[in-house]
């Protein structure tokens, strides 16, 4: 599968990871927003199943554990509890977060935003636990993107068995039913504003891993990766700057 990869983005022979790796990009920025001091909310903290990323640079980019004062993971799901990544689980049972107001400097939603039944209460909440000056950081599908259209057509059911046809090291528990009903750059840009957010807000293309499974459909991810205008990009960036006195 990976050949694919290396013949389209040869930087990759070197290190694993290409130059337009998602992860890394969306992950760098995460990280030149933490300090030694800072509490960080991973809100869907999950098991932590990047820990399985062979690629060893990129796993270390994504484990905020060590790099501050304390990883807060909070999730609906008990598995939550294994994430060997957060340094305290606390899981959701209601609709009140188990955060208290103003608790964290940057709370973090990376893949959460299109299994939300409710994004406003969810935007709220992160407003209520992020100190003023607090940094919101997202990730997300774009429901615009080919990718996101495709999510929408195949049944939640069906999205395990698609998953590992189109890519490698897809487990059932790490898939779960998608919504999408905040995955516009639009949406996602008003949600923010609406909870006293300074919002950064953009469209991101990595190289298109799901469609490793032909080399013809591969280039035409690629093409897409490096030509789509920026409200069809496959993924969502999303930075809020909670404003002073929201």
């Amino acid at each position: 599968m990976s050949r694919y990869k290396h013949i389209y983005y040869p930087e990759s022979r070197v290190g694993g990871f290409s130059n337009v790796d998602g992860t890394l990009v969306f992950y760098n920025r995460v990280n030149a927003l933490l300090r030694p001091d800072s509490v960080v909310v991973d809100a869907g903290c999950g098991r932590g199943a990047y820990g399985e990323d062979p690629i060893a640079y990129r796993r270390q980019v994504r484990i905020l554990k060590g790099k501050v004062q304390r990883v807060i993971g909070i999730d609906v799901d008990l598995a939550g509890q294994a994430n060997p990544y957060i340094d305290e689980f606390r899981r959701i049972e209601g609709e009140r977060w188990p955060v208290e107001d103003g608790e964290a400097d940057l709370c973090l939603a990376d893949n959460v935003l299109e299994h939300i039944d409710d994004p406003q209460h969810f935007f709220a909440e992160c407003s209520r636990i992020l100190k003023p000056g607090g940094y919101l950081c997202i990730r997300t599908p774009n429901v615009l993107s080919y990718f996101g259209l495709i999510s929408r057509l195949v049944p939640n059911r069906q999205h395990v068995a698609v998953l590992r046809h189109a890519k490698d090291r897809v487990k059932e528990e790490d898939t779960f039913p998608t919504v999408y009903r905040c995955n516009t750059l639009r949406q996602v840009r008003r949600s923010l504003e609406q909870h006293g957010f300074e919002p950064l807000v953009y469209g991101y293309d990595a190289e298109p891993s799901y469609l490793s499974f032909s080399r013809f459909v591969y280039f035409l991810g690629v093409l897409h990766q490096r030509y789509a205008p920026q409200m069809f990009k496959v993924g969502i960036h999303a930075f809020g700057r909670k404003k002073e006195g929201s």
